[in-house]
């Protein structure tokens, strides 16, 4: 069965805007981190508003990175988008839940989660969530989209915490009514 992994760029506060974290220069750890993650992702699952973001800056990257990037399969959650550019893509059918528990009993790598708060929160709020992967940025913003809602307690195990240079820390957490 693959695994349901959620990936994020988030302040110390929780704030999961990235235009709002602040600026660390990027480096080859942050790099090694995302490159473990494409190694392993069989597939994409997004909301509309970053599949949109993605599509319309991720096919003019060139490169090894980008080249694997967008050839992952991407899984998409809208009800208004009627047409994907940014191929290979699919428009999920049906509700959220019952489409991602279907995706993961596919065969392929694990399926991640990028950005796409809401999708993300849903996934969380069903239990459907195998990982939290994090880049943990120096600073807090103060006001902005949470990962974790107000109001919504996730229980988190952590897995590993990996501080790197430039001040981000590296942060893995398993969801324990998702633990596997």
């Amino acid at each position: 069965m693959r695994k349901l992994i959620v990936t994020e760029f988030i302040s110390v506060d929780g704030i999961a805007e990235v235009e709002k974290l602040p600026s660390v220069t990027w480096n080859d750890e942050m790099n090694r981190f995302k490159e473990d993650e494409l190694a392993d992702s069989g597939a994409m699952l997004l909301g509309r508003t970053t599949y949109e973001i993605f599509a319309g800056s991720w096919p003019k990257e060139t490169g090894d990175f980008a080249d694997r990037f967008n050839a992952l399969p991407k899984y998409v959650a809208s009800t208004s988008l009627k047409a994907l550019d940014w191929k290979p893509a699919e428009l999920l059918k049906g509700p959220l839940p019952e489409a991602a528990r279907t995706l993961k009993q596919g065969s392929g790598g694990n399926i991640y989660v990028h950005g796409s708060l809401s999708v993300a929160q849903e996934l969380l709020r069903h239990g459907l969530v195998d990982r939290v992967r994090l880049l943990s940025y120096p600073g807090a913003v103060g006001q902005g989209k949470p990962l974790f809602p107000a109001g919504e307690p996730v229980a988190l195990e952590l897995i590993s915490a990996t501080p790197f240079s430039n001040g981000v820390v590296a942060l893995e957490y398993a969801p324990v009514a998702a633990k596997s």
